[in-house]
C-alpha cells in the first residue's frame, strides 16, 4: 500500500558529475613581451592570476620572432623552478626561457599575484644578456 506521503514525493533526481569549466584567459588580460623586450628569441605572454587555479606561469610562442600564435605555444611554470607544463618546447628554446624567468622571478610573481601593475611589470623586467644591470 502506498501512503499519501510517498505519492506526493517528487521523483528521484539523478546526480550527474560534470567537469569544471576550463578557464580560458581573455587575451586582453595578457601582456605580450617581444624578443626586443626580453632578449628571448620568441614572444612570451604573462598575465595576472585572475581566476586561474594553477600557480604562476608564462606562455611561450614556439615560433621564433615577433609571432603571437596562441595555437602554437608552450606553458612554462615559474615556481619552484621553471619547467614546461604544457606543450613541447625544444631544449634550445627552454634554456633561455628558464634563464629569463629566473632573472625576473620576483617581478613575474608580483604581476601574477596582482601586487604589481602592468607598468611596474614592464619597468621591473630585465632582458637576458643585458649587462647594464637596469
Amino acid at each position: 500500500m502506498t501512503t499519501l506521503r510517498e505519492k506526493n514525493r517528487p521523483p528521484a533526481q539523478r546526480l550527474v558529475k560534470t567537469r569544471p569549466a576550463k578557464t580560458v584567459e581573455a587575451p586582453y588580460e595578457m601582456t605580450n613581451l617581444y624578443p626586443r623586450d626580453t632578449g628571448l628569441p620568441m614572444t612570451v605572454w604573462v598575465s595576472p592570476r585572475g581566476r586561474a587555479r594553477l600557480d604562476a606561469r608564462v606562455k611561450v610562442c614556439r615560433p621564433r620572432g615577433d609571432n603571437m600564435d596562441p595555437s602554437n605555444l608552450a606553458v612554462v611554470a615559474i615556481r619552484p623552478t621553471p619547467r614546461v607544463v604544457h606543450g613541447p618546447l625544444a631544449q634550445s628554446d627552454f634554456a633561455p626561457v628558464a634563464e629569463w624567468i629566473t632573472l625576473n622571478k620576483d617581478t613575474l610573481i608580483g604581476f601574477w599575484d596582482g601586487t604589481l601593475s602592468t607598468f611596474e611589470l614592464v619597468s621591473g623586467l630585465r632582458r637576458i644578456g643585458d649587462t647594464s644591470g637596469q
